[in-house]
């Protein structure tokens, strides 16, 4: 499909509102900052967002190698947690080390392993798996796996499906996928629960699109990994070890799944407000018409 708008993609979150947790209560309005640096010295422990944080597609925000370089030097915590399903653990580790960021293997937390995680018991099932052939299949060793592409076949055989990566997705792989839960009712897992994604030219739809999409026209209700619910966080904790949670700052540019889980997993949040998802936007608005509110609101990483 086409790239989304910024309004049709915020339209689209605030639009599955009650499968996504809910808001915290909190009392009063956001502090500004211009970077991170300005808050360096409230915080122990930074966990970041990548896309419309780290980077615009496969180019890092300017700048932000550096900042972020400079919060390691200082001792802070330093995490990656990222929907970032669709592409192997050590792909995604080239990349950051090609953009300039330099991060251990275990501080990258993502919803692709929150999903691998989950499976629990679940791992001897046979999977339908929504994902891209060209990613390849690291870390998805093990699994009985059939990629869902034009064959119908699979979508009747399969136990369950597997939603991490959508770009080679057309609507009539949907339509494929919607008639055989409609059929015959099976789990589906949801390995990266954004709807959209900040590219250079507009917002990608995602996994989370699709999976609302077949919630909205099936009975099944998707099981989710990944912002803006805990599992994840729970990966960040566990990694991180005891930790006081009043020092713990969520960095990222989605109100619906950075904000939204902060709030959840009980830390501050910080929205960066002009790069990413809000670029070029009103984003006092956004925050006023969905109610979600950061406790920063900072100008960029």
């Amino acid at each position: 499909m086409s790239a989304l708008s910024a309004e049709e993609a915020f339209l689209a979150y605030e639009a599955v509102r009650h499968r996504l947790p809910p808001v915290a209560a909190r009392a009063g309005g956001f502090r500004r900052a211009a970077t991170l640096e300005e808050l360096a010295e409230d915080f122990d422990v930074f966990l970041l967002d990548a896309f419309g944080v780290l980077n615009i597609g496969e180019s890092a925000i300017p700048g932000t190698p550096e900042r972020i370089a400079a919060l390691q030097a200082a001792g802070k915590r330093v995490l990656i947690v990222s929907n970032a399903a669709g592409t192997s653990h050590a792909a995604l580790m080239e990349k950051y080390a090609r953009l300039g960021y330099r991060f251990a293997p275990e501080d990258v937390i993502t919803s692709r392993a929150t999903l691998l995680a989950g499976l629990n018991g679940q791992r001897g099932l046979h999977w339908g798996l929504m994902a891209t052939r060209s990613t390849g299949l690291a870390d998805l060793e093990g699994l009985n796996l059939t990629y869902l592409e034009e064959e119908p076949g699979p979508y009747a055989e399969v136990d369950g499906f597997l939603m991490i990566g959508a770009a080679a997705w057309t609507d009539a792989r949907q339509a494929l996928l919607e008639a055989a839960l409609e059929e015959r009712p099976r789990p589906v897992l949801v390995g990266n629960p954004d709807i959209v994604a900040p590219r250079e030219s507009g917002f990608s739809a995602e996994p989370g699109h699709f999976a609302h999409r077949l919630a909205d026209r099936t009975r099944i209700a998707p099981r989710f990994f990944g912002k803006p619910f805990t599992n994840i966080f729970e990966r960040a904790f566990a990694r991180l070890g005891p930790v006081d949670r009043s020092r713990v700052l969520m960095v990222g540019d989605s109100l619906h799944t950075d904000i939204l889980g902060a709030q959840g997993a009980g830390v501050a949040s910080a929205l960066i407000a002009h790069w990413g998802f809000f670029s070029g936007q009103d984003v006092e608005a956004a925050i006023a018409r969905s109610g979600i509110v950061p406790d920063y609101l900072v100008d960029r990483p």
